[in-house]
């Protein structure tokens, strides 16, 4: 058998943009032979997956999941928003959220985890997922909140198919009711903090660096007026409390009412909200913006 170097596995990543780990096992069951091993990669999909992994994947689907106690929820991008209309995208991206339930939301675990129905990973079955679609595909992030007696509520807003959309909420509510009364209300707060974006669940999980900045903003503003610093002190309080108002959800005025507070609604009913997720597809992801005649114009050679 031919010797593996080091230099042989660059060659063959250089020529097909796999990972260092399938090169290597690629010339392995080749014999060392870069052409049959590049042959081996594309009949694996290895390598027009690599090739594909460097383009933005912005689109895509949320998925969630429930069970007894949790629900989970992942957000697996693509390329375009045709995929997202792909039957066996969703179908994966369903399955790695109902995975999420028993795995938890560590991405890496995620990925290593045997693919239901299969006896690959999660990884693996997306690798051929790629190959077989011809867009880069990722799972960017997941979910999963659990409660020890109570309900964890889930919500899709404008769901393409049930559990998968654009925007998911995951409601963690923990107490005793019934399971109808809990799953209503976790629902309805499901829309909210879809409608509300809240940054936090309460007044002490608020970031400490956003809230010196809000208060620096706040101060000058208030110094701009020219009123005494005792004055000035009791403005920026009650501009404190109004942005509360705007980014803590228990603090927030209730969309469904108008006038409630979100704590006052929760305990009315004797329950406590313990948690809250919320995914908005592509959230975060810095978008490539393309001149589509100047793609055209290049691929046809004209300058």
């Amino acid at each position: 058998m031919a010797e593996i170097t080091a230099a042989l596995v660059r060659d063959l990543r250089e020529a097909t943009g796999a990972g260092m780990m399938d090169c290597k096992k690629a010339l392995v069951e080749t014999g060392g032979d870069i052409e049959a091993a590049i042959d081996w990669l594309r009949k694996k999909g290895l390598s027009a997956a690599a090739k594909k992994s460097g383009r933005v994947a912005a689109e895509g689907l949320v998925g969630v999941a429930s069970g007894p106690h949790v629900a989970a929820m992942v957000e697996v991008n693509a390329e375009t928003d045709f995929v997202a209309r792909n039957e066996s995208f969703q179908n994966f991206v369903s399955e790695v959220a109902g995975l999420a339930l028993s795995v938890g939301d560590d991405i890496e675990a995620l990925k290593a985890a045997t693919y239901p129905g299969t006896q690959h990973s999660t990884q693996e079955e997306l690798t051929k997922l790629i190959a077989t679609i011809g867009e880069n595909m990722t799972i960017r992030r997941a979910s999963v909140l659990r409660v020890s007696k109570g309900a964890v509520a889930t919500y899709m807003h404008n769901a393409v198919k049930p559990g998968l959309g654009k925007i998911g909420v995951l409601v963690a509510l923990e107490g005793e009711n019934e399971m109808s009364v809990m799953e209503t209300l976790g629902r309805q707060i499901g829309m909210h903090v879809a409608a509300t974006r809240p940054a936090a669940l309460d007044i002490s999980a608020v970031e400490p660096s956003a809230l010196e900045r809000e208060k620096a903003v706040l101060t000058e503003q208030a110094q701009a007026s020219g009123k005494p610093p005792a004055v000035i002190e009791k403005m920026v309080e009650g501009r404190i409390r109004k942005f509360y108002e705007e980014v803590v959800l228990l603090e927030q005025v209730w969309v469904h009412d108008g006038e409630s507070r979100v704590k006052a609604v929760v305990d009315k009913l004797g329950l406590k909200l313990t948690g809250f997720t919320r995914f908005q597809l592509g959230e975060g992801i810095e978008k490539q913006v393309s001149d589509f005649a100047a793609e055209v114009a290049a691929t046809a050679g004209v300058s």
